[in-house]
């Protein structure tokens, strides 16, 4: 008996495991080609969906866009998206583009909540895909909004800047400023200036061109405006510019000369500060109007002088304090109005109690813009610094752009 040689079953073994090696591969691999029928059972098995659904905001994500977010899909149709609050369970409004390409809210999302959202599609074939994410939107802690004015759709006077006030302070001024636009129908060159770190003004060289529309776009979404803060605002707004109205006060001579569109309107007796107590130079913006309104001396630094519960016909010109109002306690002891400046610093106008009747005060506040520029002169006080109310143009255009960070 002859014994086998023992290289020869090390080979055969070799083969063997080769064979094995070759049926598992072919075994696990199948074909390249899953939508292939090759008449054994191919045209049976599950095809996939070509659409592909895209939620903007990633299962798990925190820091979601309160604007951006939404769904879209590629090779298909969106047949249903729901969007909740996580949590409450409480629905979300959106809808469905008219393609079927995306889906977007309704309204704005709040900051540092969280979501769900779930979406399903087709493909041409009909077959279904789905998608889902839950994620958290930017908190409040960590972005930062501006309060601005004038509003969307607004008619300003002149002298109305755009003026941006950040709920934090932005250490990245070019990176916000940039995202900032401000154009005039005028064509008038527009510069920011920055009044310390929450505060950015816009405005031309001089005063809008009458009848002007200036378009703002807010486009910060995203954008960093310091460390670990970002921006959630993104939207347009404009406003219109109208008449031209700048009214001059003299202190020396206590009287008033209003000028539209260049012509004389009309020249009225007014109570300047006392001497005690003087009105600011300069050129001053309107940035409210009250019908009616209380002043209390001690909010702006003088104790308990005055308390009047119902000031008439009130525009404010500082944020100090300093308006221009109708004024019914004149003649108590006073000559008449345009001899003596009488009060705290205000600009007063006669007027009636209840703001009622055709007095010079309701006159001037009926044919007021928020916006239109009152300039004071002859003053023995100082010139209103430019951040104190809406009041930049007492800055030299070199000065101002100076101030930019663009």
């Amino acid at each position: 008996m002859t014994t086998p040689d023992i290289t020869a079953r090390r080979a055969l073994g070799a083969c063997a495991a080769l064979m094995v090696g070759a049926l598992t591969l072919t075994a696990c691999g199948g074909s390249a080609n899953a939508d292939s029928d090759d008449g054994k059972g191919g045209s049976d098995s599950p095809k996939t969906s070509t659409a592909k659904i895209t939620i903007s905001a990633k299962d798990g994500s925190t820091g979601a866009s309160i604007n951006a977010t939404g769904v879209k899909v590629s090779d298909g149709k969106l047949t249903d998206v729901k969007m909740t609050v996580s949590g409450s369970g409480q629905a979300v409004p959106g809808s469905i583009s008219a393609d079927g390409g995306t889906w977007k809210p309704k309204e704005q999302l709040e900051r540092g909540t969280k979501y769900r959202i779930s979406a399903t599609a087709k493909d041409s074939g009909g077959r279904t895909a789905a998608a889902n994410s839950i994620f958290t939107t930017v908190t409040s802690a960590n972005s930062f909004i501006g309060s601005y004015t004038p509003d969307n759709g607004a008619t300003v006077g002149v002298g109305m800047p755009v003026s941006f006030t950040f709920d934090k302070a932005i250490t990245d001024k070019k990176a916000v400023q940039s995202h900032i636009t401000v154009n005039s129908s005028s064509g008038q060159q527009v510069a920011g200036h920055w009044f310390g770190n929450q505060r950015l003004d816009f405005r031309p060289q001089d005063y809008w061109k009458a009848g002007s529309k200036v378009t703002m776009k807010i486009d910060l979404d995203g954008v960093q405006g310091a460390k670990g803060v970002y921006g959630v605002q993104k939207k347009t707004v404009s406003f219109t510019v109208g008449r031209s109205q700048v009214s001059t006060v003299d202190v020396n001579t206590q009287t008033m000369t209003v000028v539209r569109d260049g012509k004389t309107l009309k020249s009225v007796p007014i109570s300047a500060g006392s001497a005690q107590h003087t009105t600011y130079n300069g050129q001053m913006v309107i940035s409210e109007k009250f019908v009616q309104t209380r002043m209390n001396g001690s909010t702006v630094g003088f104790g308990g002088e005055y308390d009047i519960p119902d000031v008439p016909h009130a525009m404010r010109l500082t944020t100090s304090g300093t308006f221009i109002h109708g004024n019914y306690w004149y003649n108590r002891g006073n000559p008449p109005f345009g001899r003596e400046g009488t009060s705290h610093g205000c600009v007063g106008l006669a007027d009636v109690q209840g703001a009622q009747g055709a007095t010079t005060a309701k006159w001037f506040f009926d044919n007021s813009l928020i916006g239109d520029v009152v300039i004071v002169k002859n003053s023995p006080d100082t010139t209103v610094s430019p951040d104190n109310g809406l009041n930049g143009w007492n800055m030299s255009w070199s000065a101002w752009t100076a101030g930019s960070a663009s």
